[in-house]
């Protein structure tokens, strides 16, 4: 059984390849400041995703989405705008999704588009 470090790289590794095959160009993972960090930053149609992954291997606690309550939202916001003011994408538009990853039996996927509108 793999333990939770090794869950969340498995899931982010699963949410890019499925971004990818979406058509999303994946322009930055595990992107870190100060404030914050986002696991995979997405651009497709001039829309620029900041995506937050959850991957579980059971719901007894919750759902993956669950996990990411308005603290850890505040978070991803805050460090999208260092990373849009860092990389010159402010004639892009911006959206905050959650890809959630079953890793119990057949892997699923579970993609929340505009968790959070700004």
């Amino acid at each position: 059984m793999p333990n939770n470090r090794e869950k969340g790289i498995l899931g982010e590794n699963i949410a890019r390849d499925y971004l990818a095959k979406k058509g999303y160009r994946i322009v930055e993972k595990n992107y870190r400041t100060k404030v914050g960090e986002i696991d995979l930053i997405a651009e497709k149609d001039n829309i620029l995703v900041f995506v937050e992954v959850k991957s579980r291997t059971t719901t007894s606690f919750g759902l993956p989405c669950e996990a990411v309550n308005r603290k850890k939202l505040n978070r991803i916001v805050k460090a999208s705008h260092v990373y849009i003011k860092q990389n010159g994408y402010k004639d892009y538009q911006v959206r905050y999704d959650v890809i959630e990853v079953f890793l119990s039996g057949d892997v699923r996927i579970n993609h929340i588009e505009n968790v959070l509108y700004t």
